[in-house]
């Protein structure tokens, strides 16, 4: 029992490297970076600056502004999809699903430059609109997150859950908003976390898409582009407690909704 309690031990060891060289190291780094100047001197100026500068500012909710629109898209348009393919009784329903993800298999460039194509052959100012490419490249970038966790919780839901509630007189519109669509929050929790988060820090699509408007990810590159690490890392932290107070806060309503499906 000895020799097998430090066997598991030293299994674990690899792994702890792995964490201090690639995840506390750079956050000890950064960390530094942020709360410090030039000279190496401890400062809470570039904490003070991300919040009394409006450019920070704008760009922090420009960026959240295009997250929640592009996570609503995303949402709008998976959910429809997810359902149908998960209550279908289809022959070729994991060929369809697999069309959704065959393009993640598609080089990402190649990808953002097609769609970069039909967006010039649209007529009218709206292919040009910052915002309108934005949002658009972002839902083609990311659909197929949502679509998947919501259709994985759809296509297990107990099917005799919904026939007991028709036998209690419910339609089809009254079993699905009181027995589907909360068991299948757990999809649309996890769906909403895979889109929002990296929504507001993907740049390269407003890179390819030739978008002159900056986000939080394309803010950091130029704050380090300029040789301001300091202040590039301050951003870089601020991001990543927002991504962490995101996360506890989508876990607890999935934690929550969990509990509430179990007492049901």
């Amino acid at each position: 029992m000895r020799q097998l309690k430090f066997s598991r031990k030293m299994l674990g060891i690899p792994y702890a490297v792995f964490l201090l060289l690639f995840v506390a190291a750079p956050l000890f780094v950064l960390l530094y970076y942020a709360f410090s100047n030039g000279q190496g001197q401890f400062t809470t100026e570039n904490l003070t600056g991300f919040f009394s500068d409006p450019n920070t500012l704008g760009t922090l909710f420009y960026s959240f502004g295009v997250a929640v629109v592009t996570t609503a898209v995303c949402l709008l348009m998976a959910y429809p999809a997810a359902y149908i393919l998960a209550v279908s009784r289809l022959k070729a329903k994991s060929v369809l699903v697999m069309l959704f993800v065959i393009p993640m298999w598609i080089n990402f460039s190649l990808r953002i430059t097609a769609l970069k194509e039909i967006l010039t052959w649209l007529e009218g100012n709206l292919a040009y609109h910052p915002f309108f490419n934005t949002v658009v490249g972002m839902s083609y970038d990311f659909l197929p997150f949502m679509i998947l966790p919501i259709y994985t919780t759809i296509s297990r839901l107990d099917g005799a859950l919904l026939e007991a509630a028709r036998d209690l007189g419910a339609g089809e519109a009254q079993a699905f908003l009181k027995v589907t669509l909360p068991l299948s929050l757990p999809g649309i929790i996890s769906g909403v976390s895979m889109v929002f988060l990296p929504a507001m820090t993907n740049y390269v699509v407003l890179d390819m898409l030739y978008n002159s408007t900056y986000i939080m990810g394309s803010l950091i590159g130029s704050y380090f582009a300029a040789y301001n690490w300091h202040g590039g890392s301050m951003i870089a932290l601020i991001l990543l407690a927002i991504i962490c107070l995101f996360t506890l806060f989508t876990s607890g309503m999935e934690e929550e909704n969990t509990r509430g499906g179990t007492l049901l």
